[in-house]
């Protein structure tokens, strides 16, 4: 019993390492990537920046809920399996994201998948 709790700790621990690792790569490049798709300066950027971060809080806020009460049905690896899988498809947008609403809609992917607790 000890050994599947500490084995689903070590999961989770995990899980957030690689969001944290995410977020650590792709926050202090985002300004210029911005900045260089829509031919902005570097604060202006930032306020663009803003926005896809609002975006990800709102529909984190909204769909939190729906994946607690799916975790609490399916259990807590099936969905933060899926939350992995959300933010890699954000990754990914933001990687080839030919314009800004193309970023836009990554932030709201992971915004939806986004719970990981």
């Amino acid at each position: 019993m000890a050994n599947k709790r500490n084995a689903a700790i070590g999961f989770i621990f995990i899980t957030l390492l690689i969001d944290v690792i995410g977020f650590g790569i792709i926050i202090p490049v985002m300004p210029q990537l911005i900045a260089d798709m829509k031919q902005v300066d570097i604060s202006t950027a930032a306020k663009y920046g803003s926005y896809l971060t609002v975006a990800y809080a709102v529909t984190q806020f909204v769909f939190a809920p729906v994946l607690g009460s799916l975790s609490d049905k399916y259990g807590r690896r099936p969905v933060l399996l899926f939350s992995l899988f959300g933010f890699g498809i954000d990754y990914l947008f933001l990687a080839l994201a030919p314009a800004y609403s193309w970023l836009f809609a990554g932030r709201i992917i992971a915004g939806i998948t986004g719970g990981k607790l």
